[in-house]
C-alpha cells in the first residue's frame, strides 16, 4: 500500500512537472538519449546508470564528461555527491571538477537541454564538499529527483523551491525508478 501511494504521488508529481514552464516558456520534456555524468566524481553515479538500464532508456554513462560529449544528447542528467577518492582516482581536484562541471552544465544550456539532478547516496554522501557541489549545480536542473535521507535538513527542498524546480522524494534509491522512467516517456 505504501509503494502504491508513492508511485502515485510520483505520477502525480511527473504529470504537474509537464504543466511547468520550461527555459523559454515551452513545457517541460526529457528527451532521449541522456549522457549521465558524475558532479563531483561519487560511485553513485553508477546507481544512475542502472536506474536508466531498469528504466529502458538510452544513455551513455561518462563520469567526467566534457561539452564536446553533448553531441547527439537530448538531455543531462547528473548525479550529484562528491567523494575525495572518486576525484582522486579521476585525477581532479574540486575545482578542476567544478571548472568541468560549469562547462558542461553551461553548454547544456546553450543548447537549451534540460539537465535533470539526482541524489541517491542519502545522508552518508552529504557533507560539506557534496553541499557544496549541490548548491553550485542543483539551480540547473529542471527535474530533481532525491533520496529522503539525503534531504534530512532540507536544502534540497529549499534550492529547489528557491528556483522552481521539480522535486521528487523517494524512500529508497530503487524507488526512483518509476519517477526517472516516467519523466522520459
Amino acid at each position: 500500500m505504501i509503494k502504491t501511494r508513492h508511485c502515485s504521488l510520483a505520477a502525480l508529481a511527473i504529470a504537474l512537472l509537464c504543466a511547468l514552464p520550461g527555459y523559454a516558456g515551452e513545457e517541460v520534456k526529457f528527451e532521449q538519449p541522456l549522457l549521465i555524468s558524475s558532479a563531483g566524481q561519487s560511485a553513485e553515479v553508477q546507481m544512475v546508470a542502472i536506474l536508466a538500464k531498469r528504466s529502458d532508456l538510452a544513455y551513455t554513462l561518462i563520469k567526467f564528461a566534457s561539452a564536446q560529449d553533448l553531441d547527439g544528447v537530448k538531455t543531462l542528467v547528473l548525479s550529484l555527491g562528491a567523494s575525495l577518492k572518486g576525484l582522486g582516482a579521476a585525477g581532479l581536484d574540486v575545482q578542476q571538477e567544478k571548472d568541468r562541471l560549469v562547462q558542461l552544465v553551461e553548454a547544456a544550456r546553450a543548447r537549451n537541454m534540460p539537465v535533470v539532478c539526482l541524489h541517491l547516496g542519502g545522508q552518508d554522501r552529504r557533507g560539506k564538499l557534496s553541499d557544496d557541489f549541490i548548491s553550485t549545480f542543483l539551480p540547473y536542473a529542471r527535474l530533481t529527483i532525491v533520496v529522503r535521507s539525503g534531504n534530512q535538513d532540507g536544502l534540497f527542498t529549499r534550492i529547489c523551491s528557491q528556483h522552481d524546480i521539480p522535486l521528487i522524494v523517494v524512500e529508497k534509491t530503487v524507488d526512483a525508478i518509476q519517477p526517472f522512467r516516467q519523466a522520459f516517456q
